[in-house]
């Protein structure tokens, strides 16, 4: 059945907005009509979805609307309830009206005859590709809520572990930015006002004081031109990294790295085994699993050994072997591959890989934190101890020369 979003006021002259599902225009107005609200506009969704884009990007579902929806899906399908009636219920249960509105929309290309896969890939800016595979392989197998059910434990682990990711590289750059803000802040201000009562009265200044002398005049004078210039090296390096050669360059150098390299390692190795582990117990063809299972890869390096492994695949090599090929996957996560391959629990050993992946990389972003927390204050009282250092010299040397 169509989907109208509209918008009217009630009789106390307050605006409503959201979605209605009707069979046309004039059964929508008259819906609303009985519900005590005068139409001010009434569009088909996706055509007002257009008309709203305008400068701004479209609307999309937040990850934690996306689990409640799948996990919301998997419950109802389990306990054997059809699949119109389940969006229908979901519909009717959703808090947020984006949210309603989406699975009104998929439930009508449902009853039109349309699978939930292909409702959910015309729906691409909301359900990634991983999404589309999995619904497809769900609905194939008569396992859709078994599929949907691991699809959203997937989705809310991921979604955890790029959390703490996030935070533990956010922290060290909000510590960064204070403490350069403080500097700049006694280098521009403090630092000259002091200083000048020693250069008036034509006092020679220690070597350290020169230099904090030198170092505030040219934040002073030249701080906005280095600011821009900082600004404009960074869009270069963008562009430069939106090169597929350049990229992979860096991606494979990064994971040369010591502690940084092992950390984007273990990100992506998670992120590749988990989602393998459930593309291929959800039924998808191996072939197609990889190229899902690539498609989250975030590192160019590794996403182009799973595509050299993929050709192997196709030529009858083992999995293990083909993605061993070039030695940058963990030794760990390939045996267990191999394990699986052999007796046949392949989806089984790829979970447990991604969750050994998941337990060292949370343990690798303890340690970094743990590391950079105290050497981040020690170097920002280093540099405010030269500061204040830089102006008690003079004043010491005063000192001395009077006694």
């Amino acid at each position: 059945m169509p989907v109208f979003r509209f918008e009217a006021i009630d009789d106390s002259g307050k605006t409503e907005a959201g979605v209605v599902e009707a069979e046309s225009l004039r059964q929508a107005r008259a819906l609303l009509r009985t519900r005590g609200l005068l139409t001010l506009t009434l569009l088909p969704a996706q055509q007002a979805a257009l008309r709203a884009k305008g400068f701004w990007p479209a609307r999309r579902l937040s990850g934690t609307d996306r689990v409640t929806l799948i996990r919301q899906l998997s419950s109802l399908l389990n306990a054997g309830i059809p699949l119109d009636e389940t969006l229908s219920a979901v519909a009717a249960e959703a808090e947020r009206p984006l949210v309603r509105e989406r699975v009104l929309e998929l439930r009508s290309e449902v009853l039109g005859g349309s699978s939930l896969a292909a409702a959910i890939s015309r729906q691409g800016r909301d359900f990634p590709a991983i999404f589309q595979a999995l619904v497809a392989a769900g609905e194939k197998s008569g396992r859709l809520g078994w599929v949907l059910e691991r699809l959203a434990d997937y989705v809310e682990h991921r979604d955890a572990l790029g959390q703490k990711v996030l935070m533990a590289l956010a922290y060290p750059a909000i510590v960064t930015l204070v403490a350069l803000a403080i500097v700049i802040f006694l280098m521009t201000t403090v630092v000259p006002q002091v200083i000048s009562v020693f250069i008036n009265n034509h006092q020679s200044l220690p070597l350290l004081t020169r230099v904090m002398i030198s170092v505030s005049d040219l934040i002073r004078h030249w701080g906005l031109a280095l600011g821009l210039g900082l600004l404009a090296l960074g869009w270069l390096l963008r562009r430069a990294l939106a090169q597929p050669a350049v990229r992979l360059r860096w991606d494979s150098y990064l994971l040369t790295l010591p502690l940084l390299g092992k950390l984007v390692r273990g990100y992506n190795t998670e992120r590749f085994a988990s989602t393998l582990s459930i593309l291929v117990g959800g039924g998808v063809p191996i072939l197609t699993a990889l190229q899902g299972a690539a498609d989250t890869l975030s590192n160019q390096a590794l996403k182009r050994d799973v595509a050299d492994a993929i050709v192997r695949v196709r030529e009858g090599s083992s999995l293990a072997r083909a993605l061993g090929a070039q030695h940058r996957f963990p030794v760990l996560l390939l045996q267990l591959i191999h394990s699986g391959e052999a007796t046949g629990r392949l989806p089984e050993m790829l979970e447990r890989a991604a969750r050994g992946e998941a337990t060292t990389l949370e343990r690798r972003i303890l340690l970094l934190t743990t590391l950079l927390e105290p050497a981040l204050i020690l170097l920002m009282g280093l540099m405010v101890a030269m500061i204040v250092l830089a102006v008690l010299m003079p004043i010491i040397e005063i000192n001395q020369m009077v006694h």
